[in-house]
């Protein structure tokens, strides 16, 4: 009898483990499979039901979007509640603001007459590729940075809609650099009444901030560090003393 029992235990406890694991899988599947769903929806009530989204637990893969609607899908889906975070797989062309309107205005062409003279062919110019060496890629988001610095509301973390836009720039660069790149975000402030303890705080907030934005549209969280320096390290002793940078590491 002794013997029996011996052999009943261990079974019982494989069936049991068995079991959960069995009840576990289903569940992250029913969650992948309703994540995905509600993501198709709000595509295609958004009038973009061209592409596919994959889930791996609460975290959204997107691909087969064509580049000038991928960054408005990445948003859409961002937004579905119970996602954690989104990516997007091929190239993202940002909306260039002022072109939400596909009306477009034609300018008659001047009557032809039979004098007229031959003009030149036309010129055609071809985008530089993005940059693969790590030098190329920092001096990319060097000049984004210049171009448009990230900005913040006053003695907040929060980002301005210009800031926000700047740093999601970056990110659509980032996302097209080599997959082996990392990056480091660095906050610094001004100096400031609150104290040491408080630039510090506040930068720090900040870059983080910055970093949450990077790994949202395109990068993984291992590729995104961030840190904030207070103002330990002010640049001129103006505004550029408040900075947020991206370094390549």
């Amino acid at each position: 009898m002794r013997r029996r029992w011996i052999l009943v235990v261990p079974v019982a406890v494989l069936v049991t483990a068995l079991l959960a694991g069995v009840a576990t899988w289903t569940r992250s599947g029913s969650m992948e499979r309703d994540l995905a769903a509600r993501a198709q929806t709000a595509l295609f009530e958004a009038g973009l039901p061209t592409g596919d989204v994959r889930f791996d637990g609460r975290d959204a893969t997107l691909s087969g979007f064509p580049p000038d609607q991928a960054l408005r899908a990445l948003e859409i889906v961002q937004k579905v509640d119970g996602v954690r975070a989104a990516k997007v797989n091929g190239d993202v062309t940002p909306v260039a603001p002022g072109n939400s309107s596909s009306t477009t205005t034609t300018t008659p062409s001047p009557p032809t007459t039979a004098t007229t003279t031959t003009s030149p062919p036309p010129t055609t110019s071809t985008t530089a590729p993005p940059p693969t060496d790590k030098a190329g890629v920092q001096a990319e988001i060097d000049r984004l940075l210049t171009e448009a610095p990230i900005a913040f509301e006053p003695d907040t973390a929060k980002l301005t809609p210009d800031g926000e836009q700047a740093a999601r720039s970056v990110a659509i660069a980032l996302a097209k650099a080599p997959a082996g790149f990392r990056y480091r975000v660095t906050g610094h402030v001004a100096r400031g009444p609150g104290g040491e303890s408080a630039a510090l705080k506040l930068s720090r907030d900040r870059a983080r901030a910055v970093a949450r934005i990077l790994t949202t549209n395109g990068l993984t969280v291992a590729r995104v560090t961030y840190r904030g320096l207070g103002d330990t390290r002010p640049a001129t002793g103006g505004e550029e003393d408040r900075r947020v940078e991206i370094t390549v590491v």
